[in-house]
């Protein structure tokens, strides 16, 4: 179960949160890009980055000289991670709204320095967007993994917020002439696109071509 904190508590729409800590690791394994709130000189600063989870320890990267990333190392952070399943499509402009998945995580992220640690946060993140590839490719070398920082956060404190179904609207607007309904948003892999200077007879490796 997820822990309720004052920040973690939902003000409205309770019925759409889950404590379900299932839920939460679903919302953020099937996601690719997470949005990280950081202060940085005193103004709030959202940047989109890659991910990766571990257990319950979300790792994150970028550039060493990132303001992002070198506010966010043992700073107070915000992660968030959303999937819109949809557009709801109601009779007045009102009760317009999303089918989506979303979750919050609050703490203050740690500045990874132990080397083991570093690679298998790394790793975490080129599966998450690839499974198999880190496997595959080449890995870090000193000179990249010294421009690289990474950061850990703690999955203590983080909620998350579901919506279902079709559109909620007044009563009085159902006899209204206008159609209502769910439009569906979808999102699928495309065929690989090889590199324009990839030499002859290198395929395409199963774990990109199979991905679905």
């Amino acid at each position: 179960m997820l822990s309720t904190t004052p920040r973690t508590t939902l003000g409205r729409e309770k019925h759409r949160g889950s404590t379900d800590r299932n839920d939460l690791y679903e919302v953020l394994d099937t996601g690719l890009v997470c949005h990280l709130g950081v202060v940085v000189d005193g103004h709030p600063m959202v940047v989109p980055t890659g991910y990766g989870r571990i257990g319950d320890t979300l790792y994150l990267h970028g550039s060493t000289g990132a303001q992002s990333l070198r506010a966010g190392g043992g700073g107070a952070v915000c992660v968030t991670v959303t999937h819109v399943d949809g557009l709801v499509l109601a009779r007045s402009v009102f009760n317009h709204s999303f089918n989506y998945r979303s979750a919050i995580i609050y703490g203050h992220a740690r500045l990874v320095t132990d080397p083991e640690e570093r690679l298998e946060g790394l790793r975490a993140l080129t599966e998450q967007l690839a499974p198999g590839q880190w496997e595959y490719v080449r890995k870090p070398s000193r000179k990249e993994l010294a421009a690289t920082a990474v950061l850990a956060l703690s999955l203590e404190e983080a909620s998350v917020k579901m919506r279902r179904g079709g559109p909620d609207d007044e009563e009085e607007d159902y006899a209204l002439p206008v159609w209502a309904g769910v439009l569906p948003l979808v999102t699928a892999w495309g065929n690989p696109v090889p590199d324009e200077v990839l030499p002859e007879g290198i395929d395409v490796p199963v774990h990109i071509s199979g991905r679905e």
